[in-house]
């Protein structure tokens, strides 16, 4: 990939930006993306990654080692423009905003580099929207049994406390009331009456077991992954960063295991239980996955749907329908047939039924 290759990227990100309410990313981007045309300081810092596919999203590895920078505070004069710093951006700052980035990038280079080499994780809390939804649908089919939870690219493990999270929809409330996760206005159209049904039938689940799998993972316990989970997420997206901030403190509270390992690998590891209920989740995952590990994977998935215990496969992931990606929560118990049983919002509110 040449350098222009690299900067058409950086628009393709913007415009993505722009759609999900995102003015001060997606102006940078635009600037970044002429000056990476130009040969400038942006240009420098992505040089390693000329050769990167889209899938390594080279453009928020940028984003998110300059935010890292804001967030403690080497980055004053860029840091008023970001609203998860306490600044505030309109369109009118689009030009001082970027001549502050742009000289960021120039005077903090290696700095920024050493994110680009780390790959972006938001460990996006929203998406327990779906999960905690597909999950219950799941208790129900099982009649009630515990439940033993494992993800697949779980980064930092925030979503196996999802249990611990308060859904809420007009008419409609699941979770602890105390819980300082809360995902308001989860369903856009009304929520569905199987997921209704459910929630009614066990206002509480039994999880008697936390695990997950990734290749780099995070610990929500450091001070360098809590770091990492916020700079990922976008400067405007002020509900995501208090969701993650409920998150975090959940994680000190709920012990939770991630691996270091690939999902393939991980899953030749497992075996269902007898009288407990093997739930296998993944969200927005999938397409990081290279094709001969993800073939790996789905065999892992059949030999665990065919082996006769309880067991669950929930998905929250984009898939191309009429020219767009649709994400999707779609849903396999035991050896049954996958269903699709919602669609949301890429990171996961609200959802709505399909």
């Amino acid at each position: 990939m040449s350098l222009d290759q690299a900067a058409a990227v950086m628009e393709q990100q913007a415009r993505a930006c722009r759609n999900m309410a995102a003015p001060l990313y997606a102006d940078l981007l635009v600037h970044t993306a002429e000056d990476v045309r130009a040969g400038g300081p942006c240009a420098d810092a992505v040089a390693g990654w000329t050769g990167a596919p889209s899938t390594a999203a080279v453009p928020l590895r940028l984003l998110g080692g300059v935010h890292a920078l804001v967030l403690t505070g080497q980055a004053p004069q860029l840091a008023r423009f970001y609203p998860s710093a306490g600044g505030a951006y309109r369109p009118e700052d689009a030009d001082a905003a970027w001549a502050a980035f742009r000289a960021v990038v120039a005077d903090r280079r290696d700095a920024v580099r050493g994110w680009l080499r780390r790959p972006p994780q938001t460990n996006e809390v929203g998406r327990a929207n779906l999960l905690l939804a597909g999950l219950l649908h799941a208790v129900q089919e099982s009649r009630g049994l515990p439940v033993r939870l494992v993800e697949l690219g779980a980064s930092a493990g925030l979503n196996l406390r999802a249990d611990r999270f308060r859904v809420a929809a007009p008419g409609f409330a699941w979770g602890p009331e105390d819980s300082p996760v809360r995902l308001p206005g989860a369903w856009r159209d009304g929520v569905p009456g199987w997921l209704r049904e459910a929630a009614r039938s066990y206002p509480e689940l039994t999880v008697v077991e936390r695990l997950g799998c990734d290749v780099t993972p995070l610990d929500p316990g450091s001070e360098d992954g809590a770091l990492a989970l916020r700079a990922y997420l976008w400067p405007e997206h002020t509900a995501r960063a208090t969701r993650l901030g409920g998150a975090l403190e959940l994680a000190r509270r709920v012990p939770a295991r991630v691996d270091r390992v690939g999902a393939a690998e991980f899953l030749a590891g497992l075996d269902p239980r007898p009288g407990t209920l093997t739930v296998v989740w993944h969200s927005v995952m999938r397409q990081y996955v290279p094709a001969d590990e993800w073939a790996r994977v789905t065999a892992e998935l059949d030999r665990l749907a065919a082996a006769g215990a309880p067991f669950a496969h929930l998905l929250f992931e984009p898939y191309e329908q009429d020219g767009r990606h649709r994400f999707q929560l779609r849903a396999r118990i035991g050896a049954g047939p996958e269903r699709v049983l919602a669609e949301a919002h890429p990171h996961g509110l609200p959802a709505w039924t399909v």
